[in-house]
């Protein structure tokens, strides 16, 4: 009966959906926009034919009106983007037909009269994403019934009106901390922080839990996994053979870049072309790391050179996924499909990101003890030279010893130290002529390899590795078909031809990284802030304002809002780039505020909640389903930054790739670190993270899937991670928990949950708790399971 319900309430959203009026202006026009001014437009006419407007549509061209008001199956627009039409083929030509949902619209529109602004201009030739935004007027509510607590409610607020619908009212109080404090540091917050917002009725007690938030140091580790993300960060080499690697101060530096909220601007010029900068800092050039990110094949017998090119390609498509959203990478074989990319365009990019080595940078390790370090090579060179000094007698023998022809056979650099009088040879010669004529003195030889160990130690040292300009420039040519032995013409580096161009650097200089950076986040570019704010956005309603958001081009979905989303592209650039500015105007908002309960009416006036009349609900992502059950058992490390980690793996997880690993699971605080700090292994990822959907970093990551499968029940009952945190749980509820069961029992539902249990609730988790102290005689494990329930709840692992 539910599924038979669920069927009749599709297709009544459906038809819903279908009755529903077509808005010239938000739907129509982008679509024609999107799909056919640029055969029907300013720069030509197929046909005689222009769509940019409505007028020009139905004044039609050579097979005369393209739209018929009021008749839309006999219009020529409906016959040609069916296939119908006896003459013409089917619309749009040699790209994807319509598809029905489109051709329904179009329909609806004209059936409805065709009606559009009457002093509505041509719209430009270029693609929407391809124009730079324009900061729009912000919609004036005349008579609100709603909260507007910014400019975003406006436009939010307008769109709902046209649609009559109204907004969800805000939620309650244990939502909104519990869904902020995971929004923006990605951890739950303790019964203490609950309490004191619940009970604190002053006006800006919401806008001061948003500023302590902004502020603590996890919010950095929240948006900076975000970022990572897109990174494609992991810790080893990746291919087959996937040996770590060591990168983890680049992820340290993202974690740091938003906790100082370094500007958009900074933070993607830094990470493209940190080395170029003046006197570029060793944080710059750790930043770097950004494009280090990329896989590295170590099996024998490889070409090099293939896979240096693989990895400037993996640059390039990274680049532009990251910073301009769109499915570059199709041009590396052949012009673009769809827009207005050549494969010139694509080698002009590749040319940029083609002249860079590939070194480590080696850092001194603030947590390391330097003067331990300093001691054993001190106490080692001392053992070392007392030995030389009571052992010269042996070498000066050896020496005399020597013959012509033995002589002969020496390395230049021991003849130059037997040449060298014995007063003025240096300790390194000294060593060296006794390793050379006393081979067979293991007395030596042990004191002299202790001292080599100290002064190759890398103890006190951490690398990472970097990008750098390459001293003597490569030449790049245009691949044919992409393929990197059929080398073309040369190219020079430049931007794709039909975006903004790029500032030429001093005469004489060919532009680089710097140059490429600096165009991604100039003002004129059209993508890059569109492309930022839309993910931002993303990550807080479940979906982009464009749904597609790794695609902006024509093939991409039009936004829901395209004046919101324009506006806040423009009000990123006016608030100098900073992203704790941005994320303060979003959770800010009455649309953020907004309860996620269903609402019946939703289900059939907008039931994918495109015009957000409430929140959504999202599934945690896979590191922070670990930070919540560490939150709630007290287990969690609050340390920030360092090594990746090793907590605890189910046997046998480390033997499915090529290289059997080992993973030794930390004993110590290690061992609760937060799961962004899991070591990661491409080929052979931590279960948990791969059952909670975590990206695979073998390429940038735009958006995470969401997934509901019975292996993410079971590994939250059964995991051995998972099993530790019930338990600790439970002996935390014993410990802290005042009063009776039922008391303890409210404890633990809101370490979890952050709201109190309703009756019902905690009526049936009293009869299990009950059961289970009947049926195991010992409270502690009692609790354990209880805790085990909780945990696995779905309202655990979910933001409301």
């Amino acid at each position: 009966m539910n599924r038979f319900i669920a069927i009749v309430l599709g297709f009544s959203a459906a038809a819903s959906l279908t009755a529903a009026p077509a808005d010239y202006s938000r739907d129509v026009k982008p679509l024609l926009a999107a799909q056919c001014v640029k055969c029907h437009g300013k720069s030509q006419q197929k046909g005689q034919l222009r769509l940019d407007t409505a007028a020009a549509a139905k004044t039609g061209g050579k097979h005369g009106p393209a739209v018929k008001p009021g008749k839309g199956t006999a219009s020529l627009m409906i016959q040609a983007v069916e296939g119908k039409h006896a003459e013409l083929p089917r619309m749009p030509y040699k790209r994807p037909p319509l598809d029905a949902p489109q051709i329904a619209l179009l329909k609806r529109w004209i059936d409805a009269g065709a009606p559009a602004p009457a002093n509505e201009q041509p719209s430009d030739d270029r693609h929407w994403a391809f124009i730079a935004p324009v900061r729009p007027a912000v919609p004036l509510i005349r008579n609100p019934q709603f909260a507007i607590r910014n400019s975003i409610d406006s436009f939010i607020r307008a769109r709902l009106e046209q649609a009559k619908i109204k907004p969800s009212p805000e939620a309650d109080r244990y939502t909104l901390i519990r869904r902020l404090s995971l929004d923006l540091t990605g951890l739950p917050p303790t019964i203490a922080e609950i309490d004191a917002f619940v009970n604190d009725r002053s006006a800006d007690a919401y806008a001061k839990l948003v500023d302590r938030l902004l502020d603590s140091p996890h919010y950095g580790e929240r948006w900076g996994r975000w970022w990572l993300d897109v990174a494609r960060y992991a810790d080893s080499n990746g291919y087959s053979i996937d040996a770590p690697r060591q990168i983890w101060k680049y992820r340290d530096w993202v974690i740091n870049a938003f906790n100082r909220d370094l500007p958009f601007d900074q933070f993607t010029i830094e990470q493209l072309a940190g080395d170029l900068l003046p006197n570029a800092t060793a944080e710059q050039k750790i930043a770097t790391g950004f494009h280090r990110n990329t896989q590295i094949n170590q099996e024998g017998g490889i070409d090099k050179e293939q896979f240096r090119i693989e990895s400037v390609f993996d640059r390039v498509n990274t680049t532009m996924t990251a910073w301009q959203g769109v499915t570059f990478g199709c041009a590396q074989c052949h012009d673009h499909k769809f827009d207005p990319f050549t494969q010139k365009d694509y080698y002009r990019l590749f040319a940029f990101l083609n002249n860079q080595d590939e070194p480590t940078l080696e850092l001194p390790d603030p947590s390391a003890d330097r003067s331990a370090l300093e001691m054993e090579r001190a106490e080692a060179l001392g053992d070392l030279e007392r030995y030389l000094g009571t052992a010269g007698g042996d070498l000066d023998r050896a020496e005399a010893a020597l013959s012509e022809e033995s002589r002969a056979a020496l390395k230049s650099a021991v003849l130059k130290a037997l040449k060298t009088p014995l007063a003025k040879r240096t300790l390194a010669q000294t060593r060296l002529l006794h390793a050379e004529l006393r081979a067979n003195d293991q007395e030596f030889k042990a004191k002299n390899d202790r001292l080599a160990r100290a002064e190759s130690s890398k103890a006190g040292m951490v690398s990472t590795m970097v990008l750098a300009e390459s001293a003597k420039p490569r030449e790049t040519v245009m691949f044919i078909k992409g393929d990197f032995t059929r080398r073309g013409e040369p190219v020079q580096s430049d931007v794709p031809a039909a975006l903004p161009r790029l500032v030429a650097p001093p005469s004489g200089k060919t532009p680089n990284r710097l140059d490429l950076a600096r165009w991604l986040v100039s003002p004129e570019n059209p993508l890059t802030a569109r492309v930022a704010m839309n993910r931002i956005w993303q990550q807080y309603f479940g979906k982009g304002l464009v749904e597609t958001e790794n695609d902006f081009g024509t093939m991409g979905l039009p936004p829901s809002h395209p004046e919101l989303l324009d506006w806040l592209a423009t009000e990123l650039i006016r608030q100098k780039w900073s992203l704790k500015a941005m994320h303060r105007l979003i959770v800010n908002s009455a649309t953020y505020q907004q309860s996620s309960h269903a609402r019946p009416d939703l289900a059939l006036k907008d039931p994918n909640n495109k015009l957000l009349a409430r929140q959504n609900r999202l599934r945690l992502d896979a590191e922070i389903v670990r930070d919540v059950m560490l939150g709630a058992s007290g287990l969690l490390s609050p340390k920030v930054g360092g090594p990746s980690v090793y907590p605890p793996i189910p046997d046998g997880a480390m033997s499915l790739g090529q290289v059997k690993r080992q993973w030794k699971p930390a004993q110590d605080s290690e061992r609760y670190r937060r799961g962004m700090y899991t070591f990661y292994y491409r080929a052979t990822p931590h279960p948990s993270l791969s059952v909670f959907d975590a990206p695979d970093a073998f390429s940038a990551c735009t958006r995470r899937i969401r997934s509901n499968t019975p292996l993410q029940a079971l590994t939250l009952l059964n995991d051995q991670a998972c099993y530790e945190f019930s338990q600790a749980l439970g002996e935390r509820v014993l410990r802290e928990g005042q009063g009776s069961d039922g008391e303890r029992l409210d404890l633990a539902f809101r370490l979890c949950l952050a709201r109190p249990p309703q009756a019902k609730e905690r009526e049936r988790l009293q009869q299990l708790f009950t059961q289970q102290k009947t049926a195991a005689a010992d409270e502690r494990e009692a609790w354990a399971t209880l805790a085990r329930v909780l945990l696995n709840l779905d309202e655990t692992i979910t933001r409301e």
